[in-house]
């Protein structure tokens, strides 16, 4: 008989460090990694998305792929407890997942405290996010999501118009990136990677708290890219209006007047 998932709170040896599990107090758990807020599950609502960047990730994705019967390909990057890939995998019953984690040992430990979705609807394949996606056939993916960070950063190779490049080849025609990019109030970060991912899609747009897109405190931009024209945006800016955590979208001149001068990052760049 397989063994029933069963969270434990405490603080758990992993291959990058150290993996921390408390309870929310209201029956979800909260995992941090290696002191970073890392996912939020409620093991009784696949439904529950505490993180406000994963409900801003998931309005688009509800946008753009309004029918729940949609057999969507869809290739995560950066895992942890895998809390988008199993709201997704619940919302749209007939897509397939694919989640790449770095760490053996948190890929491992995930599986057994939470009851995610079983292979093939949810596979965690553990190994560096760039060199899963450069193995990948072409044009096999309709949506690939970002969110590796290691700490509270975004490995640089994973910013780069090469990185972007190679993602842009594994999305089938008509497909989305949605990259979560974290910065401080500077910004220039952010610019840079964001000035990258324009480089290579015809389309980009952003969300975010307004005061985040102001410089006025440290958090995390969504930007969603793809070579056809990203559909209803009015209907998404409502979505985002309406969250428990408001946010705004940027489009078009809005998109290039955020980027301003800012040069893409590209393999080699030391930093931004």
């Amino acid at each position: 008989m397989a063994k029933t998932p069963h969270p434990e709170a405490g603080s758990f040896d992993i291959s990058t460090g150290t993996a921390e599990l408390t309870p929310d107090g209201v029956g979800g758990w909260l995992l941090t990694v290696n002191g970073a807020q890392s996912s939020h599950i409620d093991p009784f609502d696949p439904g529950n998305l505490e993180f406000e960047y994963m409900r801003q990730a998931a309005h688009v994705i509800a946008d753009a792929h309004p029918d729940a019967a949609a057999p969507l390909r869809v290739l995560h990057l950066g895992a942890a407890a895998c809390a988008l890939p199993r709201y997704l995998a619940d919302r749209y019953p007939q897509s397939r997942h694919v989640a790449v984690e770095i760490d053996a040992e948190l890929a491992r430990l995930a599986r057994e405290w939470f009851d995610l979705p079983r292979a093939p609807r949810l596979r965690i394949r553990v190994g560096d996010a760039r060199d899963v996606v450069t193995s990948l056939t072409e044009h096999t993916r309709d949506v690939v999501i970002r969110d590796a960070f290691a700490e509270s950063v975004t490995p640089m190779h994973l910013k780069t118009v090469e990185f972007t490049e190679a993602v842009r080849r594994v999305l089938a025609p008509g497909g989305l990136y949605i990259a979560n990019v974290g910065d401080r109030r500077r910004l220039m970060s952010a610019r840079m990677e964001i000035a990258a991912i324009s480089d290579v899609f015809t389309h980009t747009e952003l969300i975010a708290d307004p005061a985040m897109f102001k410089g006025r405190r440290s958090g995390n931009i969504i930007v969603v890219a793809g070579d056809d024209p990203i559909p209803d945006s009015a209907d998404l800016a409502r979505r985002l209006r309406s969250d428990p955590e408001p946010a705004h979208l940027l489009t078009g001149r809005e998109v290039t007047a955020f980027i301003r001068d800012a040069p893409p990052f590209r393999d080699g760049t030391q930093s931004g």
